[in-house]
């Protein structure tokens, strides 16, 4: 089980404790492979990309233009956090719910 997020994040830290068998993917030292990104924003769509965060609300008019995929992949702390791959089945975000669902896959 991968989490894809950052070490400082709040969030990813908790998911990262609550999943004792997870390893966390620091996406800004890492990266995300291409075909987990394509795979997330298959399922995820526009949705992978936090347009609350900070680093989203320091982008200029024209970095937000570009495709969501691109623009992740220059600028890895706009990817909503944590992003988890449990096998072959992904979930985004950190609550009760995706973490219900991601103990029930284990």
């Amino acid at each position: 089980m991968q989490i894809y997020g950052l070490k400082n994040c709040d969030t990813c830290r908790k998911a990262l404790k609550a999943l004792p068998g997870a390893t966390l993917v620091d996406v800004r030292a890492d990266g995300v492979p291409d075909a987990v990104l394509a795979q997330a924003h298959a399922t995820f769509g526009d949705a992978l990309v936090n347009t609350r965060s900070t680093t989203w609300r320091q982008l200029d008019d024209t970095a937000r233009q570009q495709p969501p995929l691109d623009l992740i992949k220059a600028t890895p702390s706009v990817m909503k956090r944590p992003l988890i791959a449990v096998g072959d089945q992904l979930f985004l975000g950190w609550n009760k719910d995706v973490e219900a669902e991601v103990q029930s896959r284990l």
